[in-house]
């Protein structure tokens, strides 16, 4: 016992939720050295010996640190570009309200560009907005050039879109990076007499608008959008976020500023970074690839540290590039793309399984999770790692037959839930039909045959913050108030498991994060209400205090 009364403090509140089985509730939990001393009755707590009480939360809610799964930095960048999507979003500096209709996206880029020109900015100098997407303006045609253009036929225009899988640019974008009717670069889509149109559909044909995309890239490795990134993480009860576009083999350098900014200790969240698979520059072979990837880990810290890796094989569902088996998508014109070509990939992934690192593999359609099953199942009896808890990311079409071989191979789902709210009526409607649009993000079903899962925001696809996508898990309702497939919802119990223990074991920080019991990380996430006891369908309503990382306090900064 410490003899020194400030190194243990105990801290009480009006329930405490453990995610410990052997005692779920508690009225107290005393933190020492960054660590959980004790969880139990506030006797029980006191009685390790000296100690300070901390009586701050004791109208509030405690539970353990809420760890998002997948998200990306671009959510801190994202909060600093302006924003042009169709559902009003929370930010930093207070809500910003939604695009409606083409005029009025078409005015905001003007006062935009007049706002660009009034600080100087030169005519070349693209204008970068986010969060748009085409599929919710149902009695428009799809956006093109030819709508960018009435904002401006000057000034460079990119709208990256929610799923951040495409953009739409106009005239002066395409002529500025010489995209013409000759370039071959799949994913440039065309009007009727061949010219692009102006969407761009996945990476190899947004990179072609080159000054967008690194305008994107600064301000993604920007100190003050990571330290953005920290605070809306605070803001909405995050701890523990992991990047699934961490850069460190394509850009080893940015490294050292990410530690220089997350490693401090006012940082106030914990960032996994899972790289994108790629071979580092310099480097020639992805067994050079795998190694590059333990020597960035030999870095970590308790703030920043190596995850694994991510894979990409497709697009879209909403933007129609993911990879659909039979009978295909219910409307509209299939783009699917293999963002990673099928043979390749059991060669990429086995180096990094070799020396026992996790890997996850983005799957929104059909075709994709099929194959990424069939190539853990390869891994696993190529070289037997028992424990390798390989994800599939998304997860959104998984069927019952899926889901029973990923448990028997010891796989795990991240279930894109906030998929339910923002875009469950266009998925009924108009991409996969109304009856596998019941089964998408099947969260019962997972539960049922034994798969271990986490459900995700896709922050900045969908706003950061783990109340609304346990929300859609448990209550899935559509825009529209329809239930969409009712017999898979979850409890709220479920959902919080989910985004606490389940989390941390798909990271193999089970042991460390996830739920408050003696020895590990003191990670709280702060609540003014408990989500186990309100109205199911208050859970995204409930307000945060902020949160506890490391045993110290990061109060949320609300702006409304």
């Amino acid at each position: 016992m410490s003899a020194d009364p400030n190194a243990t403090v105990v801290y009480r509140a009006r329930a405490i939720r453990t995610m410990d089985r052997s005692q779920p509730v508690v009225e107290a939990v005393a933190v020492r050295d960054g660590r959980v001393l004790a969880a139990g009755s506030f006797e029980e707590c006191a009685s390790w010996g000296p100690h300070v009480v901390d009586d701050r939360f004791a109208d509030h809610v405690i539970v353990p640190g809420m760890i998002e799964g997948h998200a990306h930095s671009l959510e801190g960048a994202f909060a600093m570009l302006p924003y042009v999507g169709w559902f009003d979003r929370h930010r930093l500096e207070g809500t910003a309200p939604g695009v409606r209709s083409y005029d009025e996206l078409v005015d905001r880029l003007r006062r935009l560009d007049a706002d660009m020109r009034d600080r100087g900015a030169g005519a070349l100098e693209p204008l970068v907005v986010g969060g748009f997407d085409p599929i919710y303006f149902r009695n428009e045609a799809r956006l093109t050039r030819d709508h960018l253009d009435r904002a401006s036929t000057e000034r460079p225009i990119f709208v990256f879109h929610a799923s951040a899988h495409l953009a739409t640019v106009n005239s002066a974008m395409l002529a500025a990076h010489g995209i013409t009717r000759d370039n071959a670069v799949t994913g440039v889509a065309r009007d009727t007499d061949g010219e692009p149109n102006g969407e761009l559909q996945e990476m190899p044909a947004m990179s072609l608008a080159s000054s967008a995309l690194q305008s994107i890239l600064r301000a993604m490795n920007d100190p003050a959008s990571i330290d953005a990134l920290g605070q809306i993480c605070a803001n909405q009860g995050i701890t523990t976020v992991c990047d699934l576009a961490s850069a460190g083999l394509q850009r080893p350098a940015v490294q050292d500023l990410w530690h220089a900014t997350v490693d401090r200790d006012t940082f106030p969240a914990r960032i996994l970074q899972r790289h994108v698979a790629a071979i580092p520059p310099g480097a020639s072979t992805w067994d050079d690839a795998a190694e590059h990837l333990l020597t960035l880990a030999e870095r970590d810290t308790d703030k920043l540290r190596t995850a694994g890796i991510k894979i990409i094989l497709d697009g879209s569902i909403q933007g129609f590039t993911a990879k659909m088996d039979w009978p295909g998508y219910y409307t509209g014109t299939d783009h699917g793309v293999w963002m990673t070509a099928p043979d390749q990939l059991l060669d990429i992934c086995r180096p990094f399984h070799q020396r026992g690192i996790n890997i996850h593999a983005h799957c929104n359609g059909t075709l994709t999770i099929d194959l990424w099953i069939d190539t853990v199942e390869r891994l696993v009896i190529e070289y037997p790692w028992l424990d390798h808890r390989h994800t599939v990311q998304h997860c959104q079409l998984t069927s019952p037959a899926q889901f029973r071989r990923m448990a028997r191979l010891g796989m795990c789902a991240n279930i894109f839930t906030n998929h339910l709210w923002y875009w469950g009526d266009e998925h009924h409607d108009l991409t996969v039909g109304p009856e596998r649009a019941r089964r998408m993000e099947a969260c019962r079903t997972a539960e049922l045959e034994g798969v271990s899962f986490s459900i995700h925001s896709d922050a900045n696809v969908t706003p950061l913050g783990h109340l609304h996508t346990m929300w859609c898990a448990v209550n899935r309702v559509t825009p529209s108030g329809r239930v969409l497939g009712e017999s898979e919802r979850i409890s709220a119990a479920s959902a919080l498991h989910a985004v606490t223990i389940g989390a941390a074991y798909q990271l193999h920080l089970d042991a460390e994060l996830g739920s408050l019991e003696c020895g590990k990380t003191a990670d709280f996430t702060v609540l003014d209400d408990d989500p186990l006891a309100v109205d199911p369908m208050a859970i995204k309503d409930i307000g945060v205090w902020g949160t506890v990382v490391s045993g110290v306090p990061f109060p949320g900064r609300h702006a409304d």
